[in-house]
């Protein structure tokens, strides 16, 4: 195990798991809280009883939607920033150029 390794013991949906991550105990079990609310969440959403399996891929897919939809955004983002600055560019090579 590397030395900057954390075994950091969290509980998702009713099972405890240990996991060893090279980041802050903390941060760990937010990403634990966040994965069993997601859960939880769909859990409460769905008709009857559903697996645990279905319920976490389930949960899977809408926390990849939330982070592709975030990722676009930023894309898009930066694409307005970069235009921005070409602009910015373009203005000052001219007033250079005068």
């Amino acid at each position: 195990m590397d030395n900057n390794d954390n075994l950091v013991q969290v509980d998702i949906f009713g099972q405890e798991y240990t996991v060893k991550a090279p980041a802050n105990s903390t941060y760990i079990t937010n990403i634990a809280e966040y994965v069993d609310s997601k859960m939880r969440e769909v859990e409460k959403n769905l008709p009857g009883q559903q697996s645990p399996t279905r319920i976490a891929i389930l949960a899977a897919m809408n926390i990849s939607d939330e982070f592709f939809t975030l990722r676009n955004k930023q894309a898009e983002q930066v694409d307005r920033m970069e235009a921005r600055i070409t602009t910015l560019i373009d203005y000052i090579d001219k007033r250079i150029e005068e």
